[in-house]
């Protein structure tokens, strides 16, 4: 029994073990090792050192940039297609492990593909891969090529990581395809065909079963179908979307497809036996109602042999029916006939058109931008006119009414001259004239002493006043009488004699 695998992909083969060899304690040498080489001291002198291969001195390193690889990329590159460069010899095949997921992984390793499995559960791919190993149903060179990836079927970035080196993408959409009994849904499949154009790859494949355990559901006739339809869409997570609906959004992302419908069956069915037939859709009779049916088988070998070659399958939608009457034909054979996907084209007109209508709309508006421009320019130049003729004819108004007053005082200044009237005249009368009346002049009364003093020098002479005797000729008693005029103050006391003529 092989080992258990626990990382997130494997392949089913093992190297050959060498046996163990007894070798002498010695020390390990460090491959890697960043600065200057040490010397050993016990290393004999005369025996030069080993240079050691993967030793990095960073002091002849110009910059810690020169390390680092420059990579170029540009607007229009995929998200995931920078980091590792695509083999055309690689094909991713989403669900794995349904039904025909895993026939189309098989046939594909038949044909020489290095097989990328997506798978939602490792372990189950683990054991499916492990009996196929054991009951030889893979050869060994074979599991060689086969690399289980653990992949989610609703977020189309991790999906796009998953897909990693492959060139193409399978997926098929129906009951039992993603794990043995789990549905895969268009929605899904819609999130492949995403990741498929964000991780670059150039070539997608979508089987559609329209058969019984597909989509849509053959009716049996009883009523109970259409009770178990109803609560199946109303309790469902979202409403799935049509093949219609999947192949115009295909046609959007602007990439290379090819889309195979069929009623799918058994591989010990009846039909097994038979050729297959491919049609253009909507030409094949009884090909989506379950009459003519194909095993999953046949339809693994078919999607094998269309990656081989995609140029002459490329952009085609087709169905796939089996017929006892039919021969066994190359693929280059079945789809030399069938026309391209007018969905395609379609999408690029109308997409050409939308574009030159959003540039004549364009034009359009600049055309009205400027129209409303000029208009509004014209619409100031009259504004500016017409205050223009305003001002000037107010301005003639004012002229005229001026000359008519003008008139007027001329006409009565003639009428006070008896009739004659002359500049000259008038200038000698208004020399003439008396000048005008003089004004009597009132006198201003005289500022007494007491007016003019300020409010200090009152204040001062408030004070002096406390220390002012008013002495006669009688009551002197030190000086001689009549030395002191009379209508005279005296000041004495502390301070020198000071004489002070009184004002009434």
């Amino acid at each position: 029994m092989a080992p258990a695998l626990t990382s997130n992909s494997f392949r089913l083969y093992s190297k050959p073990t060498r046996p163990a060899t007894v070798a002498s304690a010695q020390p390990r040498p460090n491959l890697f090792s960043f600065g200057r080489p040490k010397e050993d001291p016990s290393a004999p002198g005369d025996e030069a050192p080993k240079p050691n291969r993967f030793f990095v001195d960073f002091g002849k390193l110009p910059d810690a940039k020169s390390l680092v690889p420059a990579i170029a990329t540009g607007p229009s590159t995929p998200l995931f297609a920078g980091a590792r460069r695509k083999d055309p010899r690689s094909v991713f095949v989403a669900g794995a492990t349904g039904q025909a997921g895993a026939r189309i992984a098989w046939a594909l390793l038949r044909q020489g593909f290095s097989v990328r499995a997506g798978v939602s559960d490792l372990a189950a791919a683990q054991d499916v891969a492990r009996l196929a190993a054991a009951y030889k149903i893979i050869s060994p060179e074979e599991s060689k090529r086969l690399n289980a990836v653990e992949s989610p079927s609703d977020d189309a970035a991790a999906i796009a990581k998953a897909i990693g080196p492959a060139a193409k993408v399978v997926v098929t959409v129906g009951a039992a395809e993603k794990g043995p009994t789990a549905e895969l849904t268009t929605n899904e499949a819609l999130e492949v065909v995403r990741a498929a154009k964000l991780a670059g790859v150039g070539h997608v494949a979508v089987v559609y079963n329209a058969g019984p355990g597909g989509f849509p559901v053959q009716s049996t006739g009883n009523v109970l179908d259409g009770v178990t339809s109803f609560f199946s869409n109303l309790f469902a997570q979202g409403q799935s979307l049509t093949l219609g609906d999947l192949l115009r959004k295909m046609a959007e992302l602007d990439l290379n497809y090819t889309v195979i419908r069929a009623a799918l069956t058994d591989d010990y069915a009846a039909e097994s036996s038979y050729a297959l037939t491919v049609a253009e859709e909507g030409k094949a009779i009884g090909a989506t109602t379950g009459e003519f049916k194909v095993s999953r088988l046949q339809i693994a070998g078919l999607v094998a042999d269309v990656l081989s070659n995609t140029a002459i399958a490329e952009n085609k939608v087709v169905e796939v029916f089996s017929s006892p009457s039919a021969t066994s034909k190359s693929v280059e054979e079945l789809f030399r006939v069938i026309p391209e996907d007018g969905r395609r084209k379609v999408y690029a007109e109308a997409k050409a058109k939308e574009e030159a209508e959003e540039a004549a709309n364009e034009k359009a508006r600049e055309a009205t931008a400027k129209k409303k421009k000029i208009e509004e320019e014209a619409q100031k130049l009259e504004e500016k006119k017409t205050r223009a003729a305003t001002a000037s004819k107010e301005a003639r108004q004012l002229v005229e009414d001026a000359g008519a007053s003008l008139d007027g005082l001329l006409a009565r200044a003639k009428g006070l001259a008896g009739g004659e009237f002359s500049w000259d005249k008038l200038s000698s009368q208004l020399a003439t004239r008396p000048p005008p009346p003089e004004k009597p002049k009132t006198k201003q009364p005289e500022a007494s002493p007491e007016s003019l003093r300020s409010p200090r020098e009152k204040n001062s002479l408030g004070r002096i006043k406390s220390h002012i005797k008013l002495w006669t000729d009688e009551q002197n008693p030190r000086r001689e009488r009549g030395a002191i005029p009379p209508n005279r103050m005296v000041l004495i006391g502390r301070y020198t004699k000071w004489t002070i003529n009184v004002i009434d």
